[in-house]
């Protein structure tokens, strides 16, 4: 999947490429700020290599960002059990793949229909257009959830259920400003606290079976 995010550019790169060519024949100074989208679009939908820090019982973030919640829910759709939940805010500026937390299995993938609030809203993660992922491995189950916000409108899906991914591996990505939360046991180690900020498929942000 590596490269996969460009590609969901392409019609935008498009679009800013044609109106920064008619802009350049007919209003050179127009032509800047195509140029200038031009790049920031490049920039958004970069995708660097990551190599997940720690062991296979180290979880990772799903996505570049800032934490701005750590709490403990109910989780009720999917899960069906009380978790610890790590709430990621990204902005227009962070990478927007998301990646695995831990190897393992999808074993389902469930997109659900809502409204675009800004993302930096708890209430985004319940009202809001989201896609849940349950990926089940050798260290047990965990629950991604991308979230879209007020610039955010579309979840990219690339994986699909059946798929076998590594740890940090790539399974899809939202495009702009977004919120991405990770459903760990309760039995996790968090490792992060609110305010951090991390990287995808890289920094650790719990330890499961912390006893082992």
């Amino acid at each position: 999947m590596k490269n996969r995010a460009l590609s969901e550019a392409t019609w935008i790169l498009g679009t800013l490429a044609a109106g920064w060519l008619i802009s350049l024949a007919l209003l050179p100074v127009l032509s800047i700020l195509f140029a200038g989208l031009l790049l920031f679009t490049l920039y958004f939908f970069r995708d660097p290599e990551r190599v997940p820090a720690g062991d296979e019982n180290t979880a990772v973030s799903a996505a570049d960002g800032v934490v701005t919640t750590i709490d403990e829910v109910d989780e009720g759709e999917f899960l069906k059990t009380k978790v610890r939940r790590i709430g990621i805010f990204l902005s227009v500026f962070d990478v927007h793949v998301n990646r695995t937390p831990i190897a393992g299995e999808i074993t389902h993938s469930e997109p659900k229909p809502g409204g675009f609030l800004d993302a930096r809203d708890p209430q985004s993660s319940i009202l809001n257009q989201s896609r849940s992922w349950v990926i089940s491995g050798p260290t047990g189950t965990v629950m991604v959830k991308q979230i879209t916000g007020a610039i955010a409108r579309r979840i990219c899906p690339w994986a699909v259920v059946g798929d076998k991914l590594k740890r940090g591996e790539r399974f899809g990505m939202i495009r702009f400003g977004s919120r991405t939360e990770i459903f760990l046991p309760m039995n996790a180690e968090v490792l992060v606290k609110i305010g951090d900020r991390v990287r995808g498929g890289e920094t650790p942000v719990a330890r499961l079976n912390p006893h082992s």
